[in-house]
């Protein structure tokens, strides 16, 4: 009987005991990948919606925390903090194309919705749209609404109908072509008319920012910064500003599914050691026609690197189909923080390289003191033992 034989027959020989052991390391990976593939997916759709923005910057006062840069991608009404005048003086910069935002909070049929004045033809140019039905705004004096398509599903909206804002009833003259992002959620009217509804005076929320040459990115910025005292945020800062919120999350949750895996390596100790003393007659059989301390510890060795490849690889493959199957649930939750987006989970070969990977190395760690310990007893002690 050659090694390989030896071990299954050895791991295999309780199989309650083989399945709960191996079961406790596959839970573990299931976790670990479920985590990693969910994550993923929330990290790309984060990019997918900072992509769609089409702003190269972002302007917002300089007395909005994080968070509140961070709303801009998420969906999230904002205060009105920037005048007229700042604009103005940032469209004086040769090389840039701006468009100012005015976001306000607003509910229909009880359900929270984000109300968003926009400059008419400034707008379109800016975000490409499209309509799908009806027509778009044709002055800036429209006391009318536009939809995104997604809030026209949503509340089955369409043309005819109407909307009340802040007590005054708006027509719903057009509905947009789906571009899922954050536009497919907006309910649009022009800023004069939003800041008429909500009592606001000549102010706006934020401006985004196209420039002509992105290699010179940083030249608009500091142009921007030397005209008027704004803060001023490139696309991928604000990214990154919400990438690291979400790996702090992330990494919460792999060190919930970490711990975990130091459980089932502890349950590897204690089923390689329950091993040691019901196969001592075994091993000093072993030892005395001719095994040596090195064969033993290999024997011991390789039955937890085969715990650890069959844990990772059960493991792997529940994680994935958690995570595809998980992912519509998680994204009832995900939504409310990204509105709009739609999370698939992200999964990457290497992942499951690294997560079986992974699974080998806990479970050889753990069986080190195992085989250490039977390696070490000598053929007398082994064969005598009762």
């Amino acid at each position: 009987m050659n090694t390989l034989s030896l071990v299954m027959r050895n791991i295999t020989r309780r199989k309650g005991r083989f399945i709960f052991t191996l079961l406790g390391i596959a839970i573990g990976m299931a976790a670990f990948v479920a985590l990693l593939a969910l994550g993923g997916g929330m990290r790309a759709e984060i990019r997918n919606q900072a992509q769609a923005m089409g702003a190269n910057l972002i302007v917002t006062p300089t007395d909005w925390c994080t968070f509140d840069q961070i709303s801009i991608f998420t969906g999230e009404p904002l205060p009105a903090s920037l005048s007229s005048e700042v604009l103005d003086e940032i469209r004086d910069i040769e090389g840039i194309f701006v468009a100012p935002y005015l976001t306000q909070a607003s509910a229909i049929d009880m359900t929270p919705v984000a109300v968003i004045g926009i400059e008419v033809e400034t707008m379109k140019e800016f975000s490409q749209w499209e309509m799908a039905e009806g027509q778009y705004f044709s002055t800036d004096a429209d006391r009318s609404v536009v939809l995104g398509a997604s809030i026209a599903n949503q509340f089955d909206l369409g043309l005819g109908q109407e909307v009340i804002i802040r007590g005054e009833s708006f027509p719903i003259v057009g509905v947009l072509e789906p571009v899922d992002n954050l536009d497919d959620l907006g309910v649009y009217l022009p800023i004069p008319v939003v800041q008429e509804a909500f009592e606001i005076d000549d102010n706006i929320s934020y401006i985004g920012v196209q420039v002509e040459n992105i290699e010179n990115v940083e030249s608009y910025r500091a142009a921007i910064l030397d005209r008027v005292n704004v803060a001023v945020s490139s696309d991928e800062q604000l990214l990154e500003s919400v990438l690291a919120i979400l790996g702090s999350v992330e990494v919460t949750l792999q060190a919930v599914a970490a711990i975990s895996l130091v459980a089932a390596s502890f349950g590897i100790v204690n089923t390689m050691m329950t091993a040691i003393y019901e196969r001592r007659r075994e091993i000093g059989i072993l030892r005395s026609i001719g095994s040596k301390r090195a064969d033993i510890f290999k024997i011991f060795m390789l039955e937890s690197a085969i715990y650890g490849l069959l844990g990772g690889v059960i493991g792997s493959a529940v994680g994935v189909l958690v995570s595809l199957f998980a992912a519509p649930t998680i994204m009832a939750g995900f939504d409310q923080i990204m509105k709009g987006a739609s999370l698939e989970a992200s999964i990457e070969p290497m992942t499951i390289v690294t997560a079986i990977g992974l699974s080998i190395a806990i479970a050889v760690v753990a069986g080190l003191y195992p085989a250490w310990k039977a390696s070490n007893l000598t053929p007398v002690e082994a064969i005598s033992y009762e």
